[in-house]
């Protein structure tokens, strides 16, 4: 494969870049290899490597979704070392664009492009595919993004989501909420819906308990919920998913997204047999009056693991982006 007809797309995290080609009008990855960033200086020589495992001498363009800002034509990117500059490396490589996008916008962006059965059906619907779809992912932090449907596509919605604040709901989550503002002050949802943050919730409910945290690490606290090794582990788990339902049925509120919602990200991939039987229904739902309009929302989680390259590949043609 050398000519122009393909284009370079890449989903860039803090310890991995996986690149793929796309053909022209497809977004379909091909050729998708996962490099270690730390293996490379930078960008450039890991785009070389790539084309050259693949057996590519050059293509037209490329969109790359990145796990940092995006700001003009410098990226910096957030948890590895590499450092760039667009139209250099556009110039460098003689492509005709270059995007670079925000990596949970690429994630909204490829949710459309999912194959249904990489789709798991958690609750609700029909729904109504004229609404907006909400795009959500608790992983290193707490993604939210969403989907705004127009003629013959999408308008992906960068936002901050998962800062907004920790809204406690009963005396337990008050307490919570204690303890976790006495250690960071301002609590938001992320402080909770993220890796760390579920370690964070697993010492908050040992606090509460007067019982030790035994386990250093959302890791460990995940494979013992889901193992039934550990109470305040499942509990803390559990607890885990009844606010990320809160919060998901908060978002279905503010965006209007009665298109469905859509929860990617690392985690619940790992967790889906305990995720479908926690109390996240309860909490999405727990909307008084506007419940039925929760009961109605479709619910799914993404298990597609290259999203983001469906994302990417989307964004090159998308004008919107």
């Amino acid at each position: 494969m050398t000519d122009k007809l393909y284009s370079l797309v890449g989903d860039i995290g803090g310890t991995n870049a996986r690149f793929a080609l796309v053909a022209q009008g497809d977004v379909r990855p091909r050729e998708i290899e996962v490099l270690a960033c730390r293996d490379y200086e930078n960008l450039d020589c890991a785009v070389v490597d790539y084309l050259q495992r693949v057996g590519v001498e050059e293509v037209g363009q490329a969109c790359l979704a990145v796990a940092s800002p995006v700001r003009g034509t410098q990226v910096r990117m957030t948890n590895n070392h590499w450092r760039f500059d667009t139209e250099e490396i556009r110039r460098q490589f003689s492509w005709s664009a270059f995007k670079v996008i925000n990596d949970f916008t690429a994630m909204a962006l490829g949710v459309p492009h999912v194959p249904e059965a990489n789709l798991v059906h958690v609750c609700g619907g029909p729904g109504d595919p004229r609404r907006p779809r909400l795009v959500m992912g608790p992983g290193t932090g707490l993604g939210v993004s969403g989907l705004v449907p127009i003629n013959n596509g999408w308008v992906p919605l960068m936002t901050e989501g998962g800062h907004v604040d920790y809204a406690p709901t009963d005396d337990l989550e008050m307490d919570v909420l204690r303890i976790l503002r006495a250690r960071f002050g301002r609590v938001s949802v992320e402080r909770i819906l993220c890796g760390q943050g579920l370690l964070n919730l697993y010492q908050a409910h040992a606090e509460i308990r007067g019982v030790p945290a035994a386990l250093d690490s959302p890791e460990k606290i995940t494979a013992a919920a889901v193992a039934n090794e550990d109470a305040l582990a499942r509990e803390s788990l559990r607890h885990f998913c009844e606010i990320l339902g809160r919060v998901a049925g908060n978002g279905v509120l503010t965006l209007g997204s009665l298109g469905g919602v859509y929860l990617c990200g690392g985690i619940l991939p790992r967790i889906l047999e305990f995720f479908l039987e926690s109390p996240f229904r309860n909490g999405f739902e727990d909307k008084g009056r506007m419940r039925p309009l929760l009961e109605s929302t479709p619910v799914y989680v993404v298990t597609e693991p290259y999203t983001g390259l469906l994302g990417a590949a989307e964004a090159l043609s998308n004008p919107e982006v």
